[in-house]
């Protein structure tokens, strides 16, 4: 992406999102920016997942619902219900289709940014983790740890992330979705097998 094309891409995003979104959207992008840099990633793709990752936060859930069936998108009970879920994969179908995004990495990293996924590549925890600790975020656990971990060990942090967020919803009783907890499983056993090998 191009600067003429970014400043583009910036501007319809701000008269699409509201403000406080618009906002969150940005730190996440610099936030996602800088993680690339830290771990040798190309800098302008990260930039673009992150500017594009909630692109469908600010729409109704029958809208999202409506964008998800026409792409013929398998959805859980949950995220049929729930437009905390919802708009990742929502979010992906609307990068592809109105913004012209067609590389599956970035639309991935849209994809499973709230949820994650088993096995996911550098790209998806980079957005997973920039979306979790962008300087705007002020109420999770554990923030400047965190925070530190993420620029030391993408996977820790990712693995922390997981848990500290399966942790708050256990107290808030909230239903937590599938997908959340089968990451968090595959990143314990990646991580209890490293040790072992250490």
């Amino acid at each position: 992406m191009n600067k003429k094309e970014r400043i583009n891409l910036i501007r319809e995003l701000e008269s699409e999102l509201a403000y406080g979104r618009f906002v969150h959207t940005l730190n996440v992008a610099s936030t996602a920016a800088s993680l690339a840099m830290c771990y040798g990633f190309d800098v302008d793709k990260a930039e673009t997942a992150g500017l594009l990752h909630d692109c469908a936060k600010c729409m109704n859930l029958g809208k999202m619902l409506k964008i998800c069936e026409k792409a013929g998108l398998e959805l859980s009970e949950i995220e049929k219900g729930s437009g905390s879920l919802l708009h990742s994969k929502a979010g992906a179908e609307l990068a592809q289709s109105k913004y012209g995004v067609k590389d599956e990495d970035i639309l991935n990293a849209i994809r499973y940014h709230t949820t994650g996924r088993p096995g996911m590549s550098l790209l998806e925890k980079i957005i997973f983790t920039a979306d979790y600790i962008e300087p705007g975020r002020d109420s999770a656990p554990n923030l400047p740890v965190v925070r530190k971990l993420a620029f030391e060990s993408i996977d820790d942090c990712v693995l922390q992330i997981l848990r500290d967020t399966l942790s708050y919803l256990g107290t808030t009783g909230a239903e937590v979705d599938p997908m959340t907890q089968k990451t968090y499983e595959y990143y314990r056993r990646c991580d209890e097998e490293r040790k072992f090998y250490e």
